[in-house]
């Protein structure tokens, strides 16, 4: 066992590498490759952070009434005095500290993971993948009713093995020392975490960034992978690819459905991708968000605009599918392991574009939520997945679905992968 200190710093390691991040402890090895693993924040790394909130140099008010020129000062307002004054990381750390959590090095990064078994036998494994500006916390809702369905209102035959891994770079994974980290070489490591893990046969989801990788798995088609799941699937063909990147007009005859998914993708494209042109082209320029939390807590909101509007509405004090401390707990995440630029580098790392059919064969299931950044219509979900053997249009939940609504989301879940619990069992 060793100790590392990186500037303030500080975590113990088991047979490990070492990693710049939180003051965390890994205790006792499980075996040579996987070493169980505890968050342990010091107290002055907090205290650090409320002093940082509380001196925050604010700008003016924006001069519009609406949240056209970037997230609203009073918002931003709203969310420090709570932050500072009312928000209690160590909730969230009991919270975190509460589930099993490993780190395990592959290609030389460690890679943090949760990995919770049934009790219920032939749980089938499935391993969920977070994006940005999201970490693991996104899934912690959903632990429980996938794990444990009989105390959820599900029966023992839904019950799933849960392996919730952190992307390098992001919460408590190891940060990359060289570059080639992209969705295909992350798909490559959660492939051999699920062997090293001993899965024989299993499933895979994700959305956003968790959705390139499980796609990206998809198409490498692994024995052991039997299925997929995605919340933001990549439908586009390349005609409708081209025409968003050209800023052209809709192809012509479009479907009602059809006709809204391109509205929403050509309003993201072209009002709302500025952070990932950003963080794709120049993401060590980020100082600012690395010194700043409301800088941090800020850039990460002004991801689209249904999730900051329901952001805005919840330091409002109106009810939704997130808490103040929902949202605090993800960005305090970034905070306290030093991961704004090192999670924005994926974005440079990877290029391709994010919606493009890929050419899975393998099954694939797709829930589609509205508030999305887009919902993918059946029709388009068809021709990109030509095994697709679930497809749910749901009524309400946006980008963070397991997060928002972790009810819906446990169900498509336990719906998308009825038929492949067979195979899983041979």
């Amino acid at each position: 066992m060793r100790t590392i200190f990186t500037g303030a710093m500080a975590f113990t390691s088991v047979a490990g590498g070492a990693q710049s991040g939180p003051a965390v402890v890994a205790s006792a090895a499980v075996n040579d490759d996987i070493r169980p693993f505890h968050v342990q924040i010091p107290e002055e790394q907090l205290a650090d952070l409320r002093r940082r909130i509380l001196a925050t140099k604010w700008p003016e008010q924006e001069p519009v009434n609406d949240g056209s020129q970037g997230v609203r000062l009073g918002t931003m307002q709203k969310l420090a005095h709570y932050w500072a004054t009312g928000y209690n990381w160590k909730k969230c750390e009991a919270k975190l500290n509460a589930v099993p959590q490993f780190i395990t090095t592959i290609d030389g990064v460690d890679i943090h993971f949760i990995h919770v078994r049934s009790k219920h036998k032939n749980a089938l494994p499935v391993i969920i993948t977070h994006g940005w500006p999201g970490s693991f916390i996104e899934q912690m809702k959903i632990i429980g009713p996938l794990t444990d369905p009989t105390a959820y209102g599900g029966k023992a035959e839904d019950a799933f093995d849960v392996v919730i891994p952190s992307l390098p770079g992001y919460g408590f994974s190891g940060k990359p020392a060289v570059t080639g980290w992209n969705g295909d070489q992350i798909a490559r490591a959660w492939i051999t975490l699920m062997e090293r893990l001993g899965y024989k046969r299993y499933v895979a989801a994700g959305g956003d960034w968790g959705d390139n990788v499980t796609e990206n798995m998809a198409v490498m088609a692994p024995p052991g992978l039997l299925a997929i799941h995605t919340n933001m699937p990549a439908t586009l063909t390349p005609g409708i690819s081209k025409a968003l990147n050209t800023g052209g007009p809709a192809p012509a005859g479009f479907s009602a459905e059809e006709q809204h998914a391109w509205d929403q993708l050509d309003y993201f494209w072209k009002h709302r991708l500025g952070y990932a042109i950003e963080m794709a082209n120049r993401p060590q320029t980020l100082y600012g968000i690395m010194d700043s939390p409301i800088g941090l807590a800020a850039w990460m909101i002004d991801h689209d605009t249904r999730s900051e509007e329901l952001i805005e509405r919840v330091f409002n004090d109106q009810t939704e599918g997130l808490s103040k401390d929902d949202i605090l707990d993800n960005v305090t995440m970034y905070w306290l392991s030093n991961t704004a630029i090192s999670s924005a580098r994926l974005y440079w790392e990877d290029k391709r574009a994010f919606f493009d059919i890929r050419g899975i064969r393998i099954p694939v299931a797709v829930s589609a939520f509205p508030d999305e950044i887009y919902q993918a219509p059946r029709s388009w979900a068809e021709k990109a997945f030509p095994n697709l053997i679930h497809y749910n249009k749901l009524d309400k939940g946006g980008h963070f679905a397991a997060w928002e609504q972790p009810v819906l989301y446990t169900q498509e879940i336990r719906t998308s992968f009825q038929s492949i619990r067979k195979q899983a069992e041979n």
